[in-house]
């Protein structure tokens, strides 16, 4: 298999590659992305990135992953709330899919609660990530690109099937640092990307008030048990004047969630995570977390063989949040 394109590029050059029919998956400032033409590609808002330099933050160029080519094209799909059950059963029976959600949108909140029952969910692989947008302009809506109309979509999904030869090999890594912590168990009544009046060990409580009193480090993520998985809903804000924190992803009632436990040096225990991963060959895929990179002091630190977007969330079949998630393809 040829050199994939993986790394921050002009917009010209990501516009030859989409004009050459290369499968992508793009990342980038909204103004540049409406400017691609179009092609197979899906694409997303975010302005930081993980290169071969150091992670890095950029308005003028645009991340490209390009995806490897198969027996048939890659099929572009575009997912309204009530069609997201369906994308593992439209996945390709041997490849994989790669999805991008618009963050704190409906299908981005529905998929984090629904995505574990979809049917074929966990029998064929699904990654993806988390659109958003510049830290320094909150009140922008992120948006995800339909490659094959140019359509933004702010409350859709697209996702790019991609149809591999039955010898290949498809492996999803997850890195995730966080282990629920010893402290209480924190309930919700409803679920949302904000948490108020809840129930902390079976008792009434503000979960604001509570993490004021104790000080609590918004960098470590509540941790919760869903389906067997550790998911971390990671900390966006508190919010002193409705008494309430923001997460980067859905609570749901019915889960007990922990504080993390506290990692003593998060950027050593990142760089340790990424240096301890495993790796058959280049991922030709592969997503952070925006607060691996901003907790982990990512900026201008390398991070060898993972580079891709750093999102609002990750998508390693389910949702995700503060974690790296890569994809690998052996036997191509």
């Amino acid at each position: 298999m040829n050199a994939l394109t993986h790394r921050l590029v002009s917009l010209d050059e990501a516009a030859r590659l989409i004009q050459a029919r290369k499968p992508c998956c793009i990342a980038g400032d909204e103004a540049l992305l409406r400017q691609l033409p179009r092609g197979d590609w899906i694409g997303g808002t975010i302005a930081y990135f993980m290169t071969d330099s150091g992670g890095t933050c950029s308005r003028q160029q645009v991340f490209v992953t390009e995806l490897p080519a198969g027996p048939r094209p890659p099929g572009v799909r575009l997912y309204a709330r009530s069609q997201l059950s369906r994308v593992c059963l439209d996945g390709p029976e041997h490849g994989f899919s790669v999805m991008v959600l618009p963050a704190f949108s409906e299908v981005h909140e529905a998929f984090a609660q629904e995505a574990p029952g979809y049917e074929d969910m966990y029998m064929k692989p699904l990654v993806g990530w988390v659109a958003g947008m510049h830290l320094d302009e909150p009140g922008t809506r992120p948006r995800v690109v339909d490659g094959q109309t140019g359509l933004l979509h702010d409350n859709a999904a697209v996702v790019i099937h991609l149809p591999l030869p039955e010898t290949a090999l498809v492996h999803v890594d997850i890195l995730n640092l966080f282990t629920p912590g010893d402290g209480p168990v924190i309930e919700f009544a409803r679920s949302g990307f904000t948490g108020g009046d809840c129930l902390i060990d079976g008792q009434p409580a503000n979960l604001h008030d509570w993490w004021v009193r104790q000080g609590a480090d918004p960098r470590w993520p509540l941790v919760a048990d869903y389906h067997g998985a550790l998911i971390n809903v990671s900390i966006k804000a508190l919010d002193a004047a409705h008494r309430r924190v923001e997460f980067y992803a859905p609570v749901f009632p019915g889960v007990g969630y922990r504080l993390a436990r506290p990692l003593p040096d998060y950027s050593a225990a990142f760089a340790r995570a990424a240096a301890g991963q495993t790796l058959a060959s280049d991922p030709v895929f592969c997503c952070n977390c925006i607060l691996n990179y901003l907790h982990g002091q990512l900026q201008g630190r390398r991070t060898g063989r993972f580079q891709g977007p750093m999102t609002f969330g990750e998508i390693g079949y389910q949702l995700l949040n503060q974690t790296l998630v890569h994809l690998s393809v052996e036997g191509l």
